[in-house]
């Protein structure tokens, strides 16, 4: 199945702005830490899957209630999806498409999510080379997810290279996504 990648476009920060307001709408009674974009839509001028990435940040103890406020609000509940401390919620629509994931605030998955959008949009030319990568790789008519991933890990290496995560939390990070 074909991967696809857009030129950036400018409605991605305002459909995120339409969607952490419905969310925090739905959070209401939950003590939430932060809602972030995060992902290729976060950085602006990254070419980008047309696919918002947005974490729901709360505290361990509050995960339960931000599922369950989600879900009174259409989200389906998917599980971790094999990541620890890190809930997948499937959008009750696609406008726009989106994954929502519920995160516990600290853990090194949320931690480098943000890493990763801090340090491209601190630096233009990781940025532009890590757009390049992507759309090379989605040139390929027969291009699945699994080599696409594989694909991007050098430069995500080098971008986490630029981050303030200690050495031992990026081999860590590299670790777990060459071993999917």
């Amino acid at each position: 199945m074909a991967i696809e990648v857009t030129p950036p476009s400018e409605q991605w920060p305002v459909q995120f702005a339409g969607v952490a307001a419905a969310l925090t709408r739905a959070l209401a009674g939950v003590p939430v830490v932060g809602i972030e974009h995060v992902g290729s839509t976060s950085v602006p001028g990254l070419a980008a899957k047309p696919i918002l990435d947005i974490d729901v940040v709360v505290r361990r103890e509050d995960v339960a209630a931000a599922i369950a406020a989600l879900a009174a609000a259409g989200y389906e509940h998917h599980g971790d999806l094999g990541v620890t401390d890190r809930e997948a919620l499937l959008a009750p629509d696609a406008d726009p498409k989106r994954n929502v994931y519920v995160c516990v605030a600290g853990t090194l998955h949320l931690r480098n999510h943000l890493a990763v959008r801090d340090v491209l949009r601190r630096r233009p030319d990781l940025r532009d080379r890590y757009g390049a990568v992507k759309l090379a790789l989605a040139a390929d008519p027969a291009m699945d997810i699994e080599t696409y991933l594989d694909g991007k890990s050098d430069i995500l290496r080098e971008v986490l290279g630029h981050s303030d995560l200690s050495e031992e939390e990026k081999a860590l990070i590299f670790a777990l996504n060459t071993n999917r």
